[in-house]
């Protein structure tokens, strides 16, 4: 059974003057999430990511469909002990320290104090704020912020953590080192529900992405599948000539990297393996064959491209 079960989930807002103005911000939208992996919400502004969020943590409600986490109603109020959440542009009262923070949220979250005390200590050294736990939070700088808010929101060693832009103004070592937290995490067996508009960052850590636009879900699945450039093949090849290499290019339209790299399109396995017998009997040997990929911000950017043609042209 997935972790989280989203079902035909819809979500309208109503707005203007007497509230006569319907907004839809989710439509008719499905989604499994099994545990022990990072996934990835990606989309525009606009299109419906932290709406989604709020549902499941049962901060707002739908108006059509269901969704479960723990094979439990979200808006069963018992399951939020075992869930963590660091919204975007969180803030925390200024005249706290680090540490009291910690303890805030430890004391929030229903667990005693005697169970997370030894904790406030590690998380501030897991994310590299052990020497700054007495510094009040008015000092800190956005980075500091949050990597605090990312060991709030695991105080209470939750199940399932949500992060909306857990690495917004951080430094690129410190995307690094939380990437490996999050990466630990995994490892630990807990679910991480990413939301993040640095798809370098996404496509780094994430198991399984989702892309919403306008409200719709456009795009699931593993990384390594969305992202694969399905008739395009990277031949990694002992070293050819150039004769060779201009045959290559007049037969085949291939594209020519280097000596040894070479790239080919092959619309199918019988086209693929065509390419592989011709090579062998030219006496090349084929040292790899890997499927071109896409970057995952090129994939994203042409699907909402496609969508909004789509849009307009009323399809």
């Amino acid at each position: 059974m997935a972790l989280i079960e989203i079902n035909k989930l819809t979500k309208e807002y109503s707005s203007g003057i007497f509230k006569r103005r319907k907004v839809l911000a989710l439509s008719d939208v499905s989604l499994n999430i099994e545990a022990g992996n990072i996934f990835g919400l990606l989309g525009p502004n606009g299109a419906g990511k932290t709406t989604l969020v709020k549902v499941l943590l049962g901060i707002a409600f739908p108006t059509k469909g269901a969704a479960k986490i723990f094979g439990k109603n979200v808006k069963n109020h018992r399951i939020k002990k075992q869930i963590g959440y660091l919204p975007e542009n969180h803030r925390y009262p200024g005249y706290l320290n680090g540490e009291e923070v910690l303890n805030y949220f430890g004391l929030l979250s229903g667990m005693k104090y005697k169970d997370f005390k030894d904790r406030i200590d590690e998380l501030l050294s897991l994310v590299g704020l052990e020497k700054w736990k007495k510094m009040k939070i008015g000092k800190y700088s956005k980075g500091m912020m949050q990597r605090l808010g990312l060991a709030q929101s695991i105080i209470n060693n939750p199940e399932i953590v949500f992060l909306d832009e857990p690495t917004d103004g951080v430094d690129p070592i410190g995307r690094k080192e939380i990437r490996d937290i999050l990466l630990d995490l995994k490892n630990k067996g807990k679910t991480v529900f990413l939301n993040s508009h640095l798809l370098s960052e996404i496509e780094l850590v994430c198991d399984r992405v989702a892309i919403l636009n306008k409200g719709f879900m456009i795009k699931e699945g593993n990384i390594n599948d969305i992202t694969a450039v399905s008739d395009r093949y990277s031949f990694l090849t002992s070293d050819i000539g150039d004769d060779f290499i201009n045959k290559l290019l007049l037969n085949y339209n291939a594209v020519i990297r280097s000596k040894n790299n070479i790239i080919f399109e092959a619309e199918n396995i019988e086209k693929l393996n065509l390419i592989i017998d011709y090579l062998r009997k030219e006496n090349i040997f084929i040292h790899g064959i890997n499927r071109e990929k896409d970057t995952l911000e090129n994939m994203f950017i042409n699907l909402i491209e496609q969508q909004k043609q789509q849009h307009l042209n009323g399809n």
